[in-house]
């Protein structure tokens, strides 16, 4: 992979490409938009949507009025995806908006994004609204570290091989889920990775935003009682750290010293250094290392 250079607010030269805007659109509530969103939308020759319907409305509340506002999902990227990045190639300035939040989060955006970057295309984030970093500042739990994992899968084989590998993984998780789904999911997350402490928010920053804060089996309970409704956002507590160290750990367990060492000459490492990085593993000093090899 060679190097590349982008800056993203140098003056636009005559005959060269336009650039690809990444713009977030609120997950909600209108007054999220930011001001820079919509003058974005308004100086940009082509917006592509991801639902041109619902993009229409949020055009006409902010009064925009683009010269062309293109259809692009993940049932037509194939074909639309050159044909806009053909666009831009040819001067014009190009918008991507989702039906909420941020573009190339959980849809197609990141595919249109990696085509102008082959294309040496300037792509420039427009920040702004995004529902599972918003649940997760309200959530209470650990914000240090996360991992977003977005929608599972829907076939149970899949789902066990996105989630098992995070069963020892400390920082907090990210889900999103429909309505219709959400207690498969949260079944599917019991199962595989405990009843941990989690946080079901839903309709974020609209008029019935909630938030409903327990274990995974309380918050099961509670969707018995009351049926689900909106789109969720799952924010998971993760494993205890020390479960990710003994994972961590596992590979050389029943390794012998002598085997651990030669793991790691194996790897191109001289012997010396080989012994030092043992040690560390095991949590012993290298003198301790060196006499068991003796």
């Amino acid at each position: 992979m060679s190097l590349s250079i982008q800056s993203s607010f140098q003056e636009k030269e005559e005959g060269a490409p336009g650039s690809l805007y990444l713009v977030a659109t609120p997950i909600g509530n209108l007054e999220d938009m930011t001001f820079r969103a919509v003058n974005t939308l308004k100086a940009c020759d082509i917006i592509a949507a991801e639902d041109t319907r619902q993009t229409r409305k949020l055009l006409t509340h902010f009064d925009i009025s683009p010269s062309m506002l293109f259809s692009y999902h993940e049932h037509n990227k194939a074909a639309s995806g050159p044909e806009l990045i053909r666009y831009i190639i040819e001067g014009k300035n190009l918008a991507l908006v989702s039906d909420a939040g941020l573009p190339a989060i959980s849809d197609p955006g990141a595919d249109l994004v990696q085509l102008a970057l082959e294309q040496g295309i300037p792509v420039i984030p427009v920040p702004g609204a995004n529902a599972a970093l918003s649940s997760l500042i309200v959530s209470g739990l650990p914000t240090e570290r996360f991992t977003f994992i977005g929608f599972l899968p829907r076939e149970r084989k899949e789902i066990q091989a996105v989630l098992e590998p995070l069963q020892a993984a400390s920082g907090t998780l990210l889900f999103y889920e429909s309505p219709h789904r959400v207690m498969k999911t949260l079944k599917a997350i019991l199962e595989i990775l405990g009843n941990r402490r989690i946080v079901l928010a839903r309709e974020l920053t609209k008029r019935y935003e909630e938030f409903v804060r327990g274990t995974i089996e309380e918050c099961l309970e509670y969707l018995e009682e009351h049926a689900p409704l909106g789109e969720y956002c799952l924010v998971l507590e993760g494993a205890d750290p020390k479960e990710e160290q003994k994972q961590r750990n596992a590979w050389w367990q029943e390794l012998t010293v002598e085997e651990h060492v030669e793991h790691y000459e194996g790897e191109g490492l001289p012997r010396k250094d080989a012994m030092k990085k043992a040690a560390a593993d095991r949590g012993v000093s290298k003198r301790d290392v060196y006499n068991a090899l003796l």
